[in-house]
């Protein structure tokens, strides 16, 4: 095979992927003439790429006139990609770069029911530092990384009764917090479980749009103070974007826009 040819090849599976993702969940259908408006092909080119996905079962035809959907082969790949898919190494590459900017104590929390557990932790390398480690399991109404995980359930008056049963915590302040959490998009603690600590935490999301855990940042009063919470915040939020588009979250509009 010679350059050119191998050059063309190329060409002809960005193009494929191109036409593979114009579908999204508000066009599951498009025909011929709607595909050539988000690819740029020559109709002869898009008509071609098109019957070589179906022959694959990456499309498959409906109706008349000709529309073209997703197919099987696509099902296949996102099922052996949800399957496969592991949330501690999808989430290091995340928690490296904040534990890298920040330098505090980074972890990872999920929903365990009314509890939430850490399943990923890398300490502060100052001397001064705040650390739960792996395993490590809270009541969910209870610190940032609960809270943050908590706010996006929508949890009933009666849900958070029940899950308050036990601690201190008063009803209409949670109530408050959590509406603030979900309008802000973080969440932060001071001195809640641990006396001087401060935590700051985000949510991140699954491909079904669900609140799949939390990442959090600790560490002492005197190096996150108000300014410095807020851009620990900042670097949370940039960071969850980027772990919940790993998990498929939003995938479909994106690739879109």
């Amino acid at each position: 095979m010679t350059t050119t040819d191998k050059n063309e090849n190329v060409r002809a599976v960005g193009r494929a992927l191109d036409i593979l993702l114009a579908f999204t969940e508000g066009d599951p259908e498009l025909s011929p003439a709607e595909l050539l408006k988000r690819v740029e092909l020559s109709r002869p080119t898009l008509y071609r790429l098109l019957y070589t996905l179906e022959e694959s079962g990456f499309l498959v035809s409906v109706g008349e006139p000709q529309r073209f959907r997703l197919g099987p082969s696509v099902a296949r790949l996102a099922h052996v990609w949800k399957s496969t898919l592991d949330l501690k190494t999808v989430a290091e590459p995340v928690m490296r770069r904040l534990w890298q900017e920040t330098q505090e104590t980074v972890a990872l929390f999920v929903p365990q029911g009314n509890m939430r557990l850490c399943v990923e932790e890398l300490p502060s390398p100052q001397p001064l530092n705040f650390k739960r480690g792996v395993g490590y399991t809270e009541k969910i109404v209870l610190g940032a990384t609960g809270r943050a995980i908590l706010a996006h359930q929508s949890p009933s008056p009666e849900q958070l009764r029940t899950l308050a049963q036990g601690t201190r915590i008063d009803l209409k302040e949670l109530e408050s917090e959590l509406a603030a959490t979900r309008k802000r998009g973080y969440s932060t603690s001071r001195s809640e479980l641990i006396s001087g600590a401060v935590a700051v935490a985000v949510p991140f999301f699954d491909r079904e749009a669900q609140v799949a855990g939390s990442i959090g940042v600790f560490g002492p009063e005197v190096r996150l103070d108000a300014s410095r919470q807020k851009a620990v915040a900042q670097l949370l939020l940039d960071e969850a974007v980027r772990l919940s588009d790993a998990l498929g979250f939003g995938s479909s509009s994106r690739k879109r826009a």
